[in-house]
């Protein structure tokens, strides 16, 4: 017992290292509400946290663990810092490609304070050995340490604080059985719709000190992939643009004209988006075409390609997944300015 204590004392540095908040850009910090009533969007999943967290509250007890599912930017994190709020704990923060080693889980668990919130982003990627850890921790809030080996082999019950694990992912089947099955609330976020973005636009630009007409909210919204965090980052952008360009007012011209400077179009497609669909048309005939050469081609790692680029070119209809690969469509064709040849569709 005392050289696991020992060991988690020795890596204290590293612990507060992978500790820190996973989004550290003071645009995303700065913009994110801290409470429910400030949240815009994703509206089941949020009356169903409301519902959970005030009956955990009246019990007096921690609100179960919960897993959130979906692509980057859609609020994962943001929930997190607000279930931690809503139940009068700290958050604790971290990921897990950080967590190398058991001791490394093992100090931030014995560190929690009753009701406690513990992050961990991209769970799905903790390697095995931590996970193990995780179970007793997530089901009988403890730690069983193994002493000595062979015959002489003993264990001790290291009790935690009540705490609650918020997990996320953005490949929820890459999670295994035993890790997903621990998890009392699964929920999937999706995109945003465009009036919720244009919602999320008028709180940050009152936040920001930014006039936004309703056009230029409008065409803003359009051009953010039905992502919060990307909606702040391009009203940050454009903000700069108004300011030195302009009269500081933000209008629908000078959204297209700063968003042309950032290479976003009106889909809200980058110059990744158009270049992964034009060399699934031009190279492989529109495909089908398996990821991995799509990477390959465009010198872009596969995890790159399916957790950020396609969700959103998969949503809008720009890209089709079959059992042979992906496959551009004819809506891709006419964006990206490709003559239709109606045979590839038939």
């Amino acid at each position: 017992m005392n050289d696991i204590l020992k060991h988690t004392s020795d890596n204290q540095g590293i612990l507060e290292a992978s500790c820190l908040p996973v989004d550290r850009e003071p645009e995303i910090l700065s913009l994110r509400p801290e409470h429910f009533s400030d949240y815009v969007g994703q509206t089941e999943v949020v009356e169903a946290l409301k519902i959970a967290i005030e009956a955990a509250v009246k019990r007096d007890e921690p609100v179960d663990h919960i897993i959130f599912h979906g692509p980057p930017g859609l609020g994962k994190t943001t929930l997190a810092h607000i279930i931690a709020n809503e139940m009068g704990g700290n958050l604790i923060t971290t990921a897990g490609p950080s967590l190398e080693k058991g001791g490394d889980l093992i100090g931030i668990l014995t560190h929690l304070e009753d009701k406690d919130t513990l992050f961990i982003d991209e769970i799905h990627r903790t390697p095995k050995i931590v996970e193990e850890f995780l179970y007793p921790a997530m089901e009988d809030f403890a730690i069983d340490f193994i002493f000595d080996k062979g015959i002489h082999a003993r264990s001790h019950k290291y009790r935690l604080n009540r705490f609650t694990l918020v997990g996320a992912t953005t490949r929820v089947g890459l999670l295994s059985a035993p890790l997903r099955d621990r998890f009392g609330i699964f929920k999937t976020l999706d995109f945003y719709t465009e009036e919720d973005l244009v919602n999320i636009i008028e709180r940050s630009s009152a936040l920001l000190n930014v006039t936004i007409d309703t056009h230029g909210a409008i065409e803003l919204s359009k051009r953010s992939r039905g992502t919060p965090r990307i909606v702040n980052r391009l009203l940050k952008r454009v903000r700069d643009y108004a300011q030195v360009r302009a009269d500081g007012i933000i209008t629908r011209k000078i959204v297209e004209k700063a968003l042309s400077l950032e290479g976003v179009d009106k889909k809200g497609l980058t110059h990744l988006d158009r270049r992964y669909l034009t060399i699934i048309i031009e190279f492989y005939k529109g495909g089908p075409v398996g990821i991995e050469a799509i990477a390959a081609t465009l010198q872009e790692e596969t995890d790159t390609l399916v957790d950020v680029i396609e969700p959103y070119l998969l949503k809008i209809g720009m890209v089709t997944r079959t059992s042979s690969g992906r496959k551009a469509s004819q809506a891709a064709y006419r964006h990206l300015g490709y003559g239709v040849q109606k045979k590839l569709f038939q």
